[in-house]
């Protein structure tokens, strides 16, 4: 088994990342590939929770600019984030990861309340735990509850998973033929230059605390497990 370099994990997955290739919303293969990937780091013995997106669902800056309440359309993104949460949790008990789903917000029949030292008990049982909801909060993405939770469970890094881009780039690669691929970057480097890792606050609370951020693209084969094993994929951004 190879070495592990992170033994508790805070993955990050967009909304985005559940659509797969298809105009589906949910995209059954791509979550089973997701929860496949996964299986993997827990039989490598890593501790992982998981903060989920809801953009493929619904959009909440998008339904604001439609006239929605700002604080309404946040809180109808939370519930997508609940909906690919359980999606999620199937694809993993189906495969035989036992699974927590823990909502910031209070939804009993369908996931447990979270609560910090529950979840983190979770983990040490070798559980994953899925964090739904975000932080509970409008007015804050799921990046800044990813970046919240990780600290709140003491998590080796932050790792961001994003669609179909293997790292953090000068530019937008899809648009910029020319845009470059950071390897490593600092936490201010990436605050500065506005690069679109994650918005301001989540990065600030990553900077504060010393939370440790790759970028990387999950449907790169074995990319889970190469990054938690340390090998250079994706984008390093530290405090170095």
């Amino acid at each position: 088994m190879p070495e592990v370099k992170y033994k508790r994990v805070l993955l990050k997955l967009s909304g985005e990342s559940f659509k797969g290739s298809g105009s589906y919303i949910i995209d059954s293969a791509t979550v089973d590939r997701v929860a496949s990937q996964i299986k993997k780091a827990i039989q490598m013995h890593v501790e992982i929770a998981i903060v989920v997106g809801g953009g493929n669902i619904w959009r909440g800056s998008q339904a604001e600019k439609d006239g929605v309440d700002r604080a309404t359309a946040d809180y109808a993104g939370m519930l997508a984030t609940l909906i690919n949460s359980l999606m999620l949790q199937d694809a993993l008990e189906r495969v035989g990861v036992v699974t927590r789903t823990q909502s910031a917000l209070t939804m009993q029949q369908v996931a447990e309340p979270y609560i910090r030292r529950r979840a983190m008990r979770h983990l040490e049982k070798g559980r994953v735990v899925i964090l739904a909801c975000g932080s509970g909060n409008p007015y804050m993405t799921t990046d800044t509850a990813a970046a919240l939770r990780a600290i709140e469970i003491e998590a080796d890094v932050l790792l961001m998973s994003k669609n179909n881009v293997d790292g953090v780039y000068s530019a937008d690669p899809k648009l910029d033929p020319s845009a470059r691929k950071y390897d490593q970057l600092t936490y201010l480097d990436a605050l500065n230059q506005r690069l679109g890792v994650m918005d301001s606050t989540a990065l600030s609370l990553c900077l504060e605390n010393k939370v440790p951020i790759i970028v990387f693209n999950l449907d790169m084969e074995n990319s889970l497990e190469k990054v938690i094993c340390g090998e250079p994929i994706g984008t390093l951004i530290t405090g170095e």
